[in-house]
């Protein structure tokens, strides 16, 4: 080996001659960049869909086996204006609040404050007349895996402002509902996707806990893994950092879920999501790791390669087994999903109603195609 030179250093002290040695070993060998997680293909089709005014502001985070984290932003956070939306920025997450009400369920189990075959009657008040059929009773596992047989919707359901549709649907309103309901068939036969059923589970946790839903997501959730960006009342910050909503005709209300909250109501950000599917995908270790391995397993067959957990879907797709929820509002159209195979997840979150779930599936497993 021959002989190394001694060092020479600038007037800073720094040493030139290590730094050009570590460069040329470096390359000597053959040392790479890892690849990115986010391919330009991903990235030129979130730029055409801004332009094209699908969206007005996308972020698209990933994460990969060990832990290393990638963002693709681009648009801003309302209409016209120059403010760019990135990591931090705040979004309605809609319907993946189910998939916290499920880990919420699955906590709770493991926990033996309750059972997942527990009569959902037991945790409402007594005046609450809870449907049955055929003498069986609507458990906490068939509200978090959609075959309570209960509808999407309850029928009395009549928002008095439609660009905040949940915001007057009361406690009161689900109890009437609840007591007056007729189940239309079996329960837990056939999986049908209710908001109401999610909403319920998240409601009869609240109650068995003895606070807020939204209480219980925190001190359950989001102050153990660190989520300080993931509420459903959004502080001075976030609203801030909010990303407004948007339709086809322009900005629109974010909304309100008081009474339904477990199904809808949460507001995160990515580097907050992908912090929570770190947690998911066993990269990070929490005292939730184990109500989370609970909430994948798969329960009951949804059909097209799909089946459910507590609060996930599962599907089964050509290269991996994904693990997903979407969610949408008003003016928000979010994805969030992993894969175990392959130790990668994704978020995708747009402030346009208009679907983005494609990118997310893509990212997960190629071969499922992206929108044009």
């Amino acid at each position: 080996m021959p002989k190394m030179r001694k060092p020479t250093f600038n007037r800073n002290g720094r040493t030139l001659y290590y730094i050009a040695f570590l460069i040329l070993g470096a390359a000597a060998l053959g040392c790479k960049s890892p690849p990115p997680l986010i391919s330009d293909e991903v990235k030129a089709n979130i730029q055409t869909r801004v332009e094209q005014g699908k969206s007005v502001g996308i972020v698209v985070g990933v994460i990969d086996s060990k832990g290393r984290r990638e963002y693709f932003c681009h648009g801003t956070s309302s209409q016209g204006g120059d403010d760019p939306v990135d990591e931090n920025s705040i979004y309605e997450i809609g319907s993946i609040s189910k998939a916290f009400t499920g880990i919420l369920l699955a906590d709770m189990v493991l926990k033996e404050e309750l059972m997942l075959d527990d009569p959902a009657a037991v945790y409402l008040p007594e005046a609450v007349s809870m449907p049955e059929r055929n003498e069986i009773k609507i458990t906490l596992e068939h509200l978090a895996t959609h075959t309570s047989a209960l509808a999407r919707m309850p029928t009395n359901f009549r928002p008095a402002d439609f660009n905040n549709p949940y915001a007057d649907y009361s406690v009161e309103n689900m109890y009437e509902f609840l007591s007056g309901y007729t189940l239309t068939r079996d329960i837990g036969v056939q999986y049908e996707y209710s908001n109401l059923g999610m909403g319920l589970l998240g409601h009869i946790l609240s109650l068995k806990a003895g606070m807020e839903y939204e209480e219980l997501l925190l001190q359950r959730i989001c102050s153990v893994l660190g989520m300080e960006d993931t509420k459903i009342s959004l502080t001075q910050g976030m609203q801030q950092r909010l990303a407004k909503g948007h339709n086809q005709k322009g900005e629109v209300s974010n909304w309100d879920i008081p009474t339904l909250a477990g199904a809808g109501a949460i507001r995160s950000s990515a580097k907050d999501m992908l912090t929570f599917l770190a947690a998911n995908l066993g990269i990070t270790q929490s005292n939730l790791s184990k109500a989370m391995e609970l909430a994948h397993g798969a329960r009951v067959d949804a059909g097209k390669n799909m089946k459910v957990g507590l609060g996930w879907h599962i599907l089964d797709s050509t290269q991996a087994q994904i693990i997903w929820h979407n969610g949408g509002t008003g003016g928000y159209r979010t994805f969030c999903g992993f894969t175990k195979d392959k130790k990668m997840g994704v978020v995708v979150l747009s402030n346009m109603n208009i679907s983005a779930d494609d990118l997310g599936f893509h990212i997960l497993d190629n071969t499922n195609a992206l929108k044009k």
